[in-house]
């Protein structure tokens, strides 16, 4: 054979090694090319069988990536669409069907064709690090996991984790995929290689969902569980924007998950505008992912300034991440507040308790502010007031390392006015979090007109280093985000002055595809920074009534416990809304799409794709309609 992508070796004792290392790529993935030579191999060991195959990869970063997206995207026909399907169908069920063992050791991560792989081995084992990650997430990009992930997850996990992992794209480390039944053993790195070989050698039976579990696999529970699956899908996922959610759990219950039995179904969901879309916000999340390069010295330690919501949620993401973060505030008192607010955050995301112990023991309170000097990253996040910042920076610039990154969380204060006080304003850089910090995948990057090239650079590499995505903005009020939001939520407050009930402007944007309202948007950045923002950002505008009133009663949102909505337990108290009239959702996106455009033509962005994937990933847009932009071309 003469193979590009993948080597395979042999032991004297008969064991075989399928390692897959993608010539010129960073990760893994199936490309068509690739796939070919995993043909070719499996030809090779039919011809002369081995005792056992372990599959494994070849780089550092990972096991497999997943398919390849850009040969997806390309498609073009639904004949060409079959095939792409038909050939790893057809392939993972060959390697299923080969009489000896198999067996996938995964390390790093194991997504979409890379994990349907590993369910076509009989047997599977995760090392546990922080990097493995295994997932399904193929509806994220309007497509559904079409090589077998749909027939033999739901075998080992049961229907309901099987659906939930797929319909929310979501992965899980490799303590979780072992709980679930997905992997066979959760190892560490050091004996991985003796934990594969074992296992491949053991000869025990092929896991697979028992119980229960098993039942709901077959009718008419099965009937049930797609039923339930619908019900819950539809009131985040409609069918009518997102149809590959539902063909997900159409194909597991009707058609075993083969998706070539039903190609009217495949070709409606590959054909849907929705499809399209998500690959292109795919391809932009590349993109911002691209500016983030690591950083030429590494970001090891934090500094935040101001325990507030913003600034503890900073401080805490960072410490989650891995970083080691000292959080500063006035007295030990906001600190120990922050820290209990915290608790039980760190509780529902790490449920080992010596990986929490680490944790708390990596997020550091300091009063005094003596972590400024070692850190790699210094965040400024206190109330949005240009003389306290400006004066706050000033004396961060005097105690930091001159290599360190020097930033300010502003939302709507311009880098050349918080600058005006340090001794060298290049260096401030912009590294803007929106809320809430732990679900909010956007941080803009902001850069004034004198900003140095280095310190942004490093601001981007740190956004990645914390799994964020990072949007290079130029210094203006409100940059990006802020700036299109505000025109759209001051819009819908003025529909409220007119006496429209405050559910139905936000149904009419829930609607269309919006995750909140503009009105419960406002109540969770808060109705006081809401207000300064709209000043900011409109000059000397008077605040729609229905604003200036709740505020002036304290009434602020969220945080507060009222604001346009009454909250219990964090949830807002909704009445019944009747429709939305004809033409309120158009209203209300009119000045956010009008802002976004000028954005751009006022050169705030580098171009119109920049804006779409921050309005999506920064103010959430609907992502099925494709951005802002891209909407209102299609209109």
């Amino acid at each position: 054979m003469t193979l590009k992508h993948w080597t395979l070796q042999r032991e004297d004792d008969g064991l075989a090694w399928a390692i897959l290392d993608c010539r010129d790529q960073s990760t893994n993935a199936l490309s068509a090319e690739v796939m070919a030579e995993l043909a070719q191999v499996l030809d090779q060991l039919e011809a002369q069988p081995p005792r056992a195959l372990i599959f494994r990869s070849g780089k550092e970063a990972g096991f497999i990536a997943g398919a390849d997206i850009r040969e997806f995207s390309t498609l073009g026909t639904a004949d060409q669409v079959h095939a792409l399907v038909a050939r790893g169908w057809n392939l993972f069920n060959r390697l299923a069907a080969v009489p000896w063992p198999t067996l996938a050791l995964i390390r790093g991560h194991c997504l979409g064709g890379g994990l349907e792989l590993a369910l076509a081995c009989r047997y599977r084992v995760a090392v546990d690090e922080p990097g493995t990650r295994l997932g399904l997430p193929e509806a994220l990009l309007g497509i559904f996991p079409g090589w077998g992930g749909m027939l033999r997850l739901p075998r080992l996990a049961g229907p309901q984790v099987a659906l939930d992992l797929m319909l929310t794209g979501r992965t899980v480390d490799a303590p979780r995929a072992a709980k679930m039944g997905i992997v066979d053993a959760c190892v560490p790195p050091r004996v991985m290689l003796a934990a594969a070989r074992q296992i491949v050698a053991s000869d025990r039976a092929p896991a697979q969902a028992g119980g229960i579990k098993a039942l709901m696999n077959r009718w008419p529970l099965r009937a049930l569980v797609a039923a339930q699956a619908h019900r819950q899908t539809e009131r985040k996922a409609p069918r009518a924007h997102y149809p590959a959610h539902h063909a997900i759990i159409d194909l597991w219950s009707q058609h075993g998950g083969n998706a070539l039995a039903a190609p009217a179904l495949m070709e409606a969901v590959v054909s849907s505008p929705t499809t399209a879309n998500l690959l292109r916000v795919f391809q932009l999340q590349e993109r911002l992912k691209a500016f983030g390069k690591e950083s030429e010295q590494p970001l090891r330690r934090v500094h935040v300034v101001g325990a507030g919501v913003m600034g503890a949620d900073i401080a805490a993401w960072c410490a989650l991440r891995g970083l080691t973060v000292t959080l500063q505030d006035q007295d030990m008192g906001r600190l120990a507040a922050a820290f209990a607010r915290l608790a039980p955050v760190f509780a529902k995301r790490v449920r080992d308790p010596r990986r929490r112990r680490a944790l708390l023991d990596r997020l550091i309170p300091d009063v005094a502010g003596v972590g400024a000097a070692s850190a790699d990253v210094v965040i400024e996040a206190i109330y949005e007031n240009l003389d306290a910042k400006r004066t706050l920076l000033a004396a961060l610039e005097k105690r930091m390392r001159p290599d360190a990154v020097l930033a300010t969380n502003t939302s709507s204060l311009r880098l050349e006015d918080l600058g005006q006080g340090l001794a060298d304003p290049r260096r401030l850089v912009g590294i803007h979090f929106f809320n809430p910090v732990m679900s909010m995948p956007l941080v803009e990057v902001v850069h004034g007109q004198d900003s140095d090239e280095a310190p942004l650079r490093q601001a981007c590499a740190f956004v990645r280093r914390i799994d964020k995505l990072p949007l290079p903005v130029r210094s203006a009020p409100g940059f990006l985000v802020n700036a299109v939001l505000a025109p759209y939520m001051l819009e819908a407050m003025r529909c409220v002055d007119e006496g429209l009930a405050i559910e139905v402007v936000d149904r009419s944007m829930r609607d269309f595809g919006m995750p909140l309202g503009p009105l419960e948007l406002a109540d969770t950045v808060g109705l006081d920074i809401a207000m300064a923002a709209g000043r900011a950002l409109s000059g000397s505008a008077s605040p729609p009534a229905c604003l200036a009133e709740r505020v002036a009663r304290g009434e602020l949102g969220r945080k507060s416990g009222r604001g346009f909505y009454l909250y219990q337990q964090g949830r807002p108290q909704r009445r019944p809304a009747a429709a939305a009239p004809s033409g309120l959702a158009q209203r209300l996106l009119q000045p956010l799409l009008e802002k976004t455009q000028s954005i751009v033509d006022d050169g705030i962005v580098a171009d119109a794709d920049l804006a779409d994937a921050g309005v999506m990933f920064g103010a959430g847009f609907p992502p099925f309609r494709g951005g802002p932009l891209s909407y209102r071309r299609s209109r």
